[in-house]
């Protein structure tokens, strides 16, 4: 079997240029993963890099979500792409922060999650109809406002958007799983 040269080879620090280098010490500050996963493309354009890193950082550590839904919010879209970076990366971290492994489970065979609480149901909901739909019903939002408040589902629809963008410089960069780790998801897979 052969395989193909990375599209984008991971940087060393050796490599960044003077723009790079700020971007690349903040990464790995914070990153589990070095200078991989979705850093490795956004490095090859510092000044977006960086300003999607910032929001990144909003998103991950400062948002009014609590960190279980935010996390489910990362794995319906890292589902929906089929990523298997960010499924890989953020199935522990959701089930650490509280997230239900029965439910990562359905969701991860593609299926909406049984026995989800009120917060759960409505972030699957939420997310699933604005990312399929494009657009959110009257219904699906005044139950996404009652229950979340209006912070929180502007925090959600920017959290799905932005792990989306994470998706497509994934699907873009044909970025995997670390070597030696096992893709979540297989091919044939729906």
């Amino acid at each position: 079997m052969t395989t193909k040269p990375p599209r984008f080879p991971v940087l060393t620090m050796e490599q960044l240029t003077d723009a790079q280098k700020p971007l690349a010490e903040a990464i790995l500050k914070v990153s589990s993963v070095g200078l991989g996963g979705p850093y490795n493309p956004m490095l090859r354009s510092p000044v977006f890099g960086q300003k999607m890193f910032d929001l990144l950082y909003y998103l991950r550590w400062q948002t009014s979500l609590p960190l279980r839904l935010n996390e489910f919010v990362i794995l319906i879209v890292g589902r929906q792409w089929r990523s298997q970076v960010e499924w890989f990366a953020h199935v522990p971290i959701a089930i650490k922060a509280g997230l239900s492994e029965a439910i990562i489970a359905e969701l991860k065979q593609n299926k909406r999650p049984a026995n989800m609480p009120p917060e759960e149901a409505i972030t699957y909901d939420f997310v699933t109809e604005l990312t399929t739909k494009h657009k959110v019903s009257d219904d699906t939002f005044t139950r996404a406002r009652s229950i979340l408040g209006e912070q929180q589902v502007v925090d959600l629809t920017a959290v799905a958007g932005t792990y989306i963008c994470i998706a497509m410089l994934l699907a873009m960069a044909d970025q995997g799983v670390p070597e030696g780790s096992e893709p979540p998801f297989k091919d044939g897979d729906s």
